[in-house]
């Protein structure tokens, strides 16, 4: 049997047992739970499932490419496919110059962000249920699912995009590519030249609102509002009739966790290139 043909008794499997998990629980409650505290940090259940889930892409990473191959193995072969596929995809975005420093931050996201919301499909995520001071609360919850962890990894994701923003355009280029004039000096009359300065100063506060607001804000709720209402939507379906009905809408789950890690991950590298890239027409001489 295959690979690609184990992949499908898995995923066939998990979407005939995890409606059956799913039947008796309650839809999902829109905040995590908190479990325990360690000092002042409290413990949710999301960052739970979060931690476990890191742990087991972290090993199972280092189990496929442990020692790597020229002729590659299966698992090495998986690793470098999906490494390639997201290079080939980014590279372009952010520019000749920044594309291998900002490559490790976007493969990252991407992976990190899939396997996360794969993991809400998993039978008993969101399901199973523990008893705490008299109440019942979900036992593991989706990292995605919870709104503090896809605020975190926007936060994360802009602090850095801004770190390799500043080492390969500068500051200079910076506040010239937020409030500069846009407009050809040789092709605007003068009298129109200089009041554009004021125009796109104005544009340029604009842009800031949009970097420090507008960007974070749709990254994280568009992450979080798909995770959290896909797991209602199973949940919900499987209330309705256990066995056959939420079939389809896992597999589509399945597909909308590939998509919203894409969309994470190509939104980030935009906001990279739309500084970084100004369409070079060649990549410097020793780029890859």
């Amino acid at each position: 049997m295959t690979g690609l043909r184990k992949l499908a008794l898995l995923a066939a499997t998990f979407a005939a047992t995890a409606p059956a998990w799913a039947a008796d629980a309650k839809p999902m409650s829109p905040m995590a739970e908190r479990m325990f505290s360690v000092g002042p940090l409290p413990v949710t259940n999301s960052m739970v499932l979060t931690w476990l889930v890191a742990l087991a892409l972290i090993l199972l990473i280092r189990m496929a490419i442990r020692h790597p191959q020229l002729i590659p193995t299966r698992s090495q072969a998986l690793v470098e496919g999906v490494i390639e596929a997201i290079r080939d995809i980014v590279d372009p975005i952010v520019g000749p110059k920044a594309a291998k420093a900002s490559f490790p931050l976007l493969i990252g996201l991407f992976v990190y962000i899939m396997i996360q919301n794969w993991s809400s499909l998993i039978p008993g995520v969101g399901t199973v249920m523990m008893l705490k001071h008299g109440a019942w609360m979900e036992a593991v919850r989706p990292a995605d699912a919870d709104m503090n962890g896809t605020v975190a990894l926007t936060v994360a994701s802009f602090v850095v995009g801004f770190i390799i923003v500043l080492r390969f355009a500068g500051p200079k280029a910076i506040f010239k590519d937020i409030f500069g004039n846009k407009a050809d000096k040789r092709d605007v009359p003068a009298i129109v030249y200089y009041p554009l300065y004021l125009v796109f100063f104005a544009v340029g506060v604009l842009e800031l609102i949009s970097i420090f607001f507008a960007r974070p804000v749709s990254l994280s709720f568009r992450l979080y509002g798909n995770i959290f209402g896909g797991e209602n939507l199973i949940h919900s379906m499987s209330a309705i009739c256990r066995w056959g009905l939420p079939v389809p809408f896992y597999f589509m789950e399945l597909l909308v966790g590939v998509v919203q890690a894409l969309v994470f991950t190509l939104l980030v590298s935009v906001y990279i290139g739309l500084i970084c890239n100004h369409g070079d027409g060649h990549a410097p001489e020793g780029a890859h």
